[in-house]
């Protein structure tokens, strides 16, 4: 069954990986959309991850089999990926791959939530099986960067590929699961996970609220523009390059507990948010050249960006959260960062990278260390709130199960 499961996340990786680093590369270089335009198209992603918690709650836990919707949505969504490749038009371009976004962003839900419902220990079996899912992303980026075609429609290609790929997939391998909402009233508060807004009672708790979603504004500056700057500055196989970032957010997942020994949440928060800045000063100074060790190592710093502020941040809503308020709890800071933070990044992103472009003619130049220096500001200004604010002298500690209460040992 873990094979089978494993399996399901290295696939469905793929179909997100194989287009994603390399969006905004090509509607730049390709199609001439502005940054503004680009960021709007990336942010397709975060308006799904907004509108995916409806479709599961009403659809797939309530009405059918999980194993089911997934092999419907992906089958629409490899004809709405090849239909991307055959238009040029921003609406025409946005329409389609917000409408594959749509159907693509619940199938994560449903992958977490069928590996759960199938394994007999979650908490021990979870995390290598989801691990597949980010070693599909690194194989699928190494591909794409070596065939050398990040600004071209073949990642799309690849990802309607994958797409066919998980439909036939899930209803020959997955095993069956049934929904298990049936006659279970859903609500828009249950859904948006707005009753852990008690939470906020916590001072800290909402400073860590209030960061989580400025955070993903640089963040998505990242994600949206770093292969568009990397191609643009003249660097061989960007996209290759920074799968590294996702190696070292491997990496840094097998460091967390000794790490969680040794800080606090507050002490982990502050060295993601600076190495975050530390990362957009990196790529603000880097060059393809004598420099381009700047490139490397503001790609390897993404596991420590990610794990320490994201993958903290999660445990510290799990322990913190009232265990009958520890899914929704989840629920309402993925909305929170995932959902808001990276629509309002992404618009953001676009207009500050054409604030900082010049065009002449049909040439477009970009001022990308201003670009950069405007991100790391933001993780610089993020992270002194944080160290003003954010009180809480609370670790990251084990289950009660699994340790004497009070020790500080990793979850």
């Amino acid at each position: 069954m873990n094979v089978r499961l494993g399996a399901m996340m290295f696939l469905q990786y793929i179909v997100w990986g194989a287009w994603y680093v390399t969006l905004n590369t090509y509607l730049t270089a390709t199609l001439g959309f502005s940054g503004t335009q680009a960021g709007a198209v990336f942010g397709t992603t975060a308006i799904a991850s907004l509108v995916a918690p409806f479709i599961v709650g009403l659809v797939a836990d309530r009405f059918f089999a999980t194993e089911r919707v997934m092999a419907t949505l992906y089958a629409v969504g490899a004809v709405l990926m090849l239909l991307v490749t055959q238009v040029t038009s921003f609406f025409a371009v946005y329409t389609l791959l917000l409408a594959f976004c749509l159907c693509y962003f619940p199938t994560i839900a449903l992958t977490n939530a069928i590996t759960m419902k199938n394994l007999a220990d979650p908490g021990k079996s979870f995390p290598p099986i989801r691990m597949m899912g980010t070693i599909g992303w690194i194989v699928i980026n190494l591909l794409v960067g070596f065939m050398h075609v990040e600004a071209q429609a073949t990642p799309f290609y690849l990802g309607a590929v994958a797409s066919v790929v998980m439909c036939i997939f899930s209803l020959t391998v997955l095993p069956h699961t049934p929904p298990s909402g049936g006659g279970q009233r859903v609500t828009l508060r249950s859904v948006l996970g707005l009753d852990a807004l008690a939470m906020m009672k916590d001072r800290s708790y909402l400073i860590f609220v209030i960061a989580s979603f400025l955070a993903c504004i640089p963040l998505t500056f990242y994600y949206s523009f770093t292969n568009v700057y990397l191609n643009d500055v003249g660097v061989n196989n960007a996209a290759g390059k920074m799968s590294l970032g996702q190696m070292s957010e491997v990496g840094l997942m097998l460091a967390m507990p000794f790490v969680f020994r040794a800080l606090s949440v507050r002490g982990i928060l502050l060295m993601g948010l600076g190495a975050w800045a530390v990362r957009y000063l990196l790529l603000a100074y880097g060059d393809p050249g004598p420099g381009v060790w700047m490139f490397y190592l503001a790609i390897l710093l993404h596991g420590v960006c990610y794990d320490f502020f994201f993958v903290t941040g999660q445990l510290y809503t799990d322990q913190e959260a009232p265990s009958h308020l520890r899914n929704t709890a989840q629920g309402f800071i993925t909305v929170v960062t995932y959902g808001f933070g990276m629509l309002v990044g992404s618009l953001l992103s676009g207009y500050v990278l054409d604030m900082f472009s010049t065009t002449a003619g049909s040439t477009v130049t970009r001022d990308w260390p201003s670009f950069w220096w405007s991100s790391a500001a933001m993780s610089f200004a993020i992270a002194l709130l944080v160290l003003f604010f954010f009180r809480s002298p609370a670790k990251i500690r084990a289950k009660a199960s699994e340790a004497a209460p009070g020790a500080e040992v990793p979850a």
